[in-house]
């Protein structure tokens, strides 16, 4: 398990989220008491629904005056007006400014912070255009943890000038994308015996979780020597950076489907080491999907590291050789 490191969590509210949310939402948020707020990992909006937190993994709902609550009857409700509130104060007050990132369903803040957004979609000629009547909002609150990946460095270094192709599988919430945040930076930047001199890194952030980038700069630190593609599907955005920008590793989150696996065929038939992450609850549920079940059983995959939430966000529950798909370490890291 990694320590998570602590935010001035004050000032990221006060500057990088609170101006995006609707006056009444915004006066909630400021009557939490900090030792819940420092914990804070997600704040959720939805219609004429309770407006809810997350810390620790667990949804609470709050008050009109700040407090957590158990009783719907007691938790301030989200309405139309709150929404509609929140979506002028995101988009600066000009939805058309904001079509592109209403098509793919979320808005990367300053600081990396990522929006959800829900409601109705419009289709035109067969494919999603944009979202209306927009219901629902998630704001999920970045944080990055500077070494959150020494447990599994060692692991997966090949040698001083290559790593083992490496993929993370893990549930929701068990921070995944922080450690290959933290894997990217420590091999772009060089770190230590096991990465002595730094790598070049294409690093494909289809969603904007992993660099944060906002208006074209990343938010996070993810090394010196890498080249961010963001918001780019990962099939063609592996094989952009492969052609474009010479890489020696290619890192991106949640593969699965068939383009996605064709393109790690691709990468690692071009000599690029792969670093990636995949939804799982272990490498057993992993290897009923179709494509990517054939990429592991072909060895592509040279570690596989299991994560899970037991003591915490970042628990390594395992460490596979991806050769065999035997044990290199089960023994929990807490």
């Amino acid at each position: 398990m990694y320590s998570q490191q602590k935010l001035n969590i004050d000032k990221v509210i006060q500057e990088e989220i609170l101006e995006c949310i609707a006056p009444n939402i915004k006066d909630i948020i400021l009557k939490i008491p900090k030792q819940h707020i420092s914990q804070l990992e997600e704040i959720r909006i939805r219609i004429n629904k309770p407006l809810m937190i997350c810390r620790g993994c667990q949804d609470e709902m709050v008050s009109p005056n700040g407090d957590m609550v158990a009783n719907i009857k007691d938790a301030y409700i989200v309405t139309k007006g709150d929404c509609d509130g929140t979506l002028h104060r995101l988009s600066n007050y000009s939805i058309y400014a904001i079509e592109e990132e209403l098509r793919n369903g979320y808005i990367t803040l300053r600081g990396g912070h990522r929006v959800g957004i829900v409601g109705k979609g419009v289709i035109e000629g067969g494919k999603l255009k944009t979202l209306k009547n927009i219901s629902g909002f998630n704001i999920r609150i970045a944080r990055e943890v500077l070494g959150s990946a020494d447990n599994v460095v060692k692991y997966i270094v090949k040698s001083k000038t290559s790593i083992y192709n490496t993929i993370i599988i893990s549930p929701p919430q068990c921070g995944k994308t922080t450690i290959l945040r933290d894997i990217v930076r420590q091999i772009s930047n060089g770190q230590g015996k096991y990465i002595p001199k730094g790598l070049k890194v294409g690093l494909v952030d289809e969603r904007s979780e992993i660099a944060g980038s906002y208006q074209g700069e990343a938010q996070n630190d993810v090394g010196i020597r890498t080249d961010v593609l963001d918001g780019c599907l990962k099939s063609s955005g592996i094989i952009m950076l492969i052609r474009s920008m010479s890489p020696k590793v290619v890192a991106t989150d949640e593969v699965g489907n068939r383009l996605d696996c064709e393109a790690i065929y691709e990468a690692a038939n071009a000599g690029v080491n792969i670093v990636t992450t995949i939804h799982g609850d272990g490498l057993e549920d992993v290897l009923k999907r179709p494509f990517i079940n054939e990429v592991l059983k072909d060895g592509v995959f040279e570690r596989i590291i299991v994560l899970s939430n037991r003591y915490g966000p970042g628990t390594i529950e395992q460490i596979i050789d991806g050769l065999t798909l035997e044990d290199i370490v089960n023994i929990p890291f807490r």
